[in-house]
Formats: C-alpha cells, structure tokens, sequence
C-alpha cells in the first residue's frame, strides 16, 4: 500500500487523531513536526484537530560510509543518543562519528534559527503533544525528539506517523502514552517506497506551512 504524497497520509493518519480526539482522550493537542518531511503531515493533522503547529529540528546522524542508514540523532544542545548495537555491528565507535555529529549539529541550528525566527518553543504543560513525521524506519531520529519533548512535561505524549518498521515500532511505543501508526508493513527498508511522490521538501516549504499558507 502506498500513499499518493504526504499530504494524503497527513489527512488519513489526522483521521485516526481526531477519532481519538472526540473521545476527550488528546486533551488541548499542539503538533510538533519533524522537519522538514514531517511537515506536510503534520500541518493536515493540525487543521482537523484546530491545533498549534510547531516544528522539532532533530537531526540523523548517519553513518559515514552511508549517510541514509541512521546511527544516532541529535535534539537541541543534548549529547547525541547512539545506536550502540548498531555501531557494534558496523565496527564504529563514537570518535568516528564526531564529524559527523559537528556537521549535523550545525544544520541544526542553522535550522532551528530559520524555522522559529525568534519565536519561543511552545510550553508543553498540560497539553497534549502530537510529534509528527512522515516515517520511521530505525527509529533513531524519533526516540531523540520524544525524549526531547517528554523533558518538556507535557501532559500527553503521542507519536503519530502514517508507516513505521515493525521492530522500530515495538521500541517507541516504550516511549509515548500513545502510538498511533496507519502502518506497519513487515517487509520494510525505507520510508520513500510507501509514497508515490516523495520529492525533498524545502525551507520555504516548511516556513510556508508554519505561517498556516
């Protein structure tokens, strides 16, 4: 099964939200986007549940031969989380990785200093936070960005993508109040071949859905 383009997931896995929303069970929701794919998702989800949107700069860090395969991520100014059984497994050590990490760490700051233009993140204090990307494969990316938010003490903690690998979804679900996933296809290498279109999105793109264009 393959979603036409983000935005057709973004408006099926919205759905499944406000379901669960009508239920009183996603009390004063704020969604958090993961940028810049997790964008176009969440801003659907954001429209049908009349919620905030905001954005979560976290970044992968790849492993230096393949960039694409997630080792790790960073969030904010916070140490990187490690795949340490992936490291073991591809004989890398975190001295390997620091480049890699200089790099990413930069991006995203660079980022986040051109998403929020001065606003402040939004206080999570008894609201339900909805983190939002368009896939999981390792899981990486996405346990460092709710562990990132669960430090900001939000009510609720829910992570809401359209398909996720079944090994990295038994993992998050350990991290969340609730998961809520359209998919979880046990045969899985990458989030790109469950979309017909899923062309790179840009700045402006993401800039142009947080100003609600």
């Amino acid at each position: 099964m393959q979603f036409r383009d983000r935005e057709e997931a973004g408006r099926e896995l919205a759905e499944q939200l406000r379901i669960r929303q009508d239920k009183g069970i996603l009390p004063h929701p704020v969604v958090l986007a993961l940028p810049r794919g997790g964008v176009a998702v969440a801003r659907e989800i954001a429209q049908v549940l009349e919620a905030p949107l905001d954005v979560l700069v976290v970044r992968k860090i790849g492993a230096p031969f393949h960039e694409e395969f997630g080792v790790g991520a960073l969030a904010g100014d916070d140490p990187p989380l490690l795949d340490e059984a992936s490291l073991y497994r591809l004989g890398l050590s975190e001295a390997d990785l620091a480049p890699v990490v200089e790099r990413e760490r930069k991006e995203l700051r660079r980022r986040e200093e051109r998403y929020r233009q001065g606003r402040p993140a939004p206080d999570l204090g008894g609201r339900t936070a909805i983190v939002v990307d368009d896939g999981v494969a390792t899981g990486s990316t996405a346990r460092v960005a709710l562990r990132a938010v669960r430090s900001r003490n939000p009510e609720r903690l829910v992570l809401a993508v359209p398909v996720c690998a079944p090994e990295a979804a038994e993992e998050l679900r350990r991290e969340v109040d609730e998961f809520v996933c359209l998919h979880e296809p046990r045969l899985f290498s990458a989030v790109g071949e469950w979309y017909e279109d899923f062309g790179q999105l840009t700045d402006a793109d993401v800039l142009e859905a947080l100003r609600g264009e």
